[in-house]
């Protein structure tokens, strides 16, 4: 096969937990290279993503490294096996990349958490809200960059309205709520579209009031998606140069609990879709 000339962030991260597991079973590059009579150069394109490996290989690799987590190895040859291209690749070319692994992300999760303190969840903004946040880049978007991205943002929203989507909790302070992008009718029917999801049997939307004592973290958004395993969950930020992903056990584990601890802090499911009405009234 050969190699990726750019490796998608779920490729990229299968490469991340092989040499996680290599380091664990403190072997080189050369002797996991051995196993398969290939050069050691072969083994680091494998562990960068740049270099696709079987199923068999990698359950060969982690007989080798002696990782005894059968599940952990199970997921690990499903991702190896998985060939087909998602619907986000038709993007590919007109819109960042990393909205790109952002919908790979969202498309193989087994379930996820939101926390956005600026804009509601990006999956259930409305075409006219969405398009209203891109004209605020800076610098322009050309107008087709600029649908490409409404494009692909709508397509995340249809996904997540499908009956058969992964649950999903989204917690949104009320800051978030009340921002007027595109105008104030703009801003009701986004808060509309809000309490058309609050209402999906897997979804949950939890709002934060200003009444509540603070909110931790640094108020950037994250979002915790739920691997097949725990040892795949992921934590993405978002930050100025596109998302961040992070998969360390530790850092995943301590934004997962500030989602958690503003999940404590939120309103009940009922009082927030109460909340989200009454703002929709005022505006």
């Amino acid at each position: 096969m050969p190699p990726r000339a750019i490796p998608t962030a779920r490729q990229e991260r299968l490469g991340i937990e092989l040499r996680k597991m290599r380091d664990c079973a403190g072997r080189t590059t050369s002797q996991a290279a051995a196993l398969f009579g290939l050069d050691r150069t072969k083994i680091t394109q494998i562990e960068k993503g740049y270099y696709p490996v079987t199923p068999d290989r990698v359950r060969a690799l982690a007989a080798d490294y002696e990782e005894g987590d059968a599940e952990y190895i199970d997921a690990l040859a499903r991702m190896a096996g998985e060939r087909h291209k998602g619907w986000w690749e038709e993007y590919r070319g007109s819109v960042p990349t990393g909205f790109l692994d952002t919908s790979e992300l969202e498309h193989f999760a087994q379930g996820m958490m939101t926390y956005q303190v600026c804009h509601p969840p990006g999956a259930m903004q409305t075409e006219e809200y969405s398009r209203a946040i891109f004209q605020e880049a800076y610098p322009p978007l050309r107008p087709r960059l600029l649908e490409s991205r409404v494009e692909n943002r709508l397509r995340r929203s249809e996904i997540l309205m499908e009956p058969d989507a992964h649950p999903y909790t989204a917690v949104v302070h009320e800051a978030a709520l009340r921002m007027r992008f595109g105008g104030r009718e703009v801003a009701r029917r986004q808060l509309g579209r809000i309490l058309e999801f609050s209402h999906l049997s897997h979804v949950t939307v939890r709002v934060v009031p200003f009444e509540a004592d603070g909110f931790k973290g640094a108020g950037q958004a994250i979002v915790h998606a739920q691997g097949p395993v725990t040892r795949l969950d992921t934590v993405q930020l978002d930050a100025v140069g596109g998302p961040v992903f992070l998969h360390e056990r530790t850092q995943v584990d301590n934004y997962r609990q500030i989602i958690e601890r503003m999940i404590d802090r939120s309103l009940s499911v009922e009082h927030s879709r109460d909340l989200v009405s009454r703002i929709k009234k005022e505006i």
